[in-house]
C-alpha cells in the first residue's frame, strides 16, 4: 500500500511542479503540500489552509484577533466552507502559502474526531488496545490527541452523550461544521502535529457500511474517484466510554464541541 501511495504522490508532485514556488526563494519544504494532496486526493478528506502565524511576530496569529486562542491553527481566508478535495485548488493554496497549516473539515463524508488531553488519550489507547479494539488514525499535538472516527451526526452524538452520567469538559467533539489540524502542521501550542497512529485501510465490514451510507437518498457524494483509498475508522460509540473515563480527571478548558 505504501508503494501505491508513493507512486500516486510522485505523479501529483510532477503534475504540479510547474505551479510551485522556487525552493531557493521560499526556503520551505514540500511536506505540507504533499500532506494536503494526500489528504485531498488519496483519502478524499476536504482540506483548506489554516490562517498561519504573523509574518512579523511568529508567536501571534495572522488573524485580526490579538487574543486568538489557537494562533495560526484555524480557518480564516478561505473560510471553512471552502474546504475541498480538488487537487488544483489545494496546489494553488499551498503554492501561494507554502507554510500554511493543513486543516481538515470534519463531518459529512469526512472523518469526525474526538480529542482529549494527551496524557488522558495515551491511557485511553492502552485500555482500548487491551480490549482488542481496532483504532483508526490518531492525530497528536504536544497537548492534545484526536482520535478519528466514522462520520456522525450531531443528533446521534447528542443521544450518545445524553445517556452518560457525566461528560468531562476536557473531551471535545469535532463533527459537522468543525475542523482538525493535521500533520505535519505547526501546533498552536508549540511543536508539531504528528501521527500517533497512522491511517490504515478499511476492512470489508466497514467498506459495506460506508457504501450503505453513500447509497442513502440524502447523500450527494457520488462515486469515489479512482485511486481513492478507504481508511479504517471506528464508530464513535466504540471508543467514547474509554475516552470519557480517561478524561474524567483531566483539566477542563473548553467546550465539548470544538470548531
Amino acid at each position: 500500500m505504501r508503494e501505491i501511495l508513493g507512486r500516486r504522490l510522485q505523479r501529483l508532485r510532477d503534475r504540479f511542479q510547474s505551479l510551485r514556488p522556487d525552493p531557493g526563494r521560499s526556503g520551505t519544504p514540500s511536506a505540507l503540500l504533499d500532506a494536503a494532496l494526500v489528504c485531498a486526493t488519496t483519502w478524499q478528506w476536504p482540506v483548506l489552509p489554516g490562517v498561519g502565524r504573523s509574518a512579523t511576530d511568529g508567536s501571534r496569529c495572522a488573524c485580526p484577533d490579538p487574543d486568538c486562542v489557537v494562533p495560526g491553527a484555524h480557518p480564516f481566508d478561505p473560510g471553512l466552507l471552502g474546504a475541498t478535495t480538488d487537487p488544483r485548488m489545494v496546489a494553488w493554496w499551498w503554492t501561494n502559502r507554502p507554510t500554511a497549516p493543513v486543516l481538515m473539515a470534519t463531518g459529512g463524508t469526512a472523518p469526525c474526531a474526538v480529542s482529549l488531553p494527551a496524557g488522558a488519550a495515551a491511557r485511553a489507547l492502552v485500555r482500548l488496545d487491551a480490549q482488542g479494539m481496532r483504532l483508526g488514525p490518531v492525530v497528536a499535538t504536544p497537548t492534545r490527541w484526536s482520535l478519528l472516527v466514522a462520520p456522525y451526526s450531531l443528533e446521534r452524538l447528542g443521544e450518545l452523550l445524553y445517556a452518560k452520567d457525566h461528560v468531562p469538559s476536557s473531551l471535545r467533539f469535532h463533527g459537522e461544521g468543525g475542523y482538525l489540524l493535521l500533520p505535519p502542521s505547526a501546533a498552536s501550542s508549540g511543536g508539531q502535529v504528528r501521527w500517533e497512529r497512522e491511517p490504515g485501510p478499511q476492512t470489508q465490514p466497514q467498506q459495506r457500511k460506508q457504501q450503505q451510507r453513500q447509497a442513502q437518498p440524502q447523500s450527494t457524494t457520488g462515486p469515489e474517484p479512482r485511486g481513492a483509498v478507504n481508511l479504517w475508522l471506528p464508530e464513535v460509540e466504540a471508543v467514547v466510554d474509554a475516552l470519557v473515563e480517561a478524561s474524567s480527571g483531566a483539566p477542563g478548558g473548553g467546550s465539548r464541541l470544538a470548531y
